[in-house]
């Protein structure tokens, strides 16, 4: 589960990156790695989702910010 997290975290931030050069400069990255195909592009979009749900979920599930307090 460890691993799990690790990985959805590094693809969110991935995915936070490109969306900041698209709101910079009006580039989508995303859409250039995936060479202009649509499904691909809507598979790796489904793939961002996924791992936002991941990561509520271990944000709920193990509460690791209680011990901050």
């Amino acid at each position: 589960m460890k691993l799990t997290t690790i990985i959805c975290a590094g693809l969110l931030i991935a995915f936070g990156l490109g969306a900041c050069v698209y709101a910079l400069t009006g580039f989508n990255l995303l859409l250039f790695f995936s060479f202009g195909n649509i499904v691909v592009y809507r598979s790796v979009l489904s793939l961002a989702g996924v791992c936002a749900l991941w990561m509520i979920f271990w944000l709920i599930a193990f509460r690791p910010l209680r011990h901050l307090s």
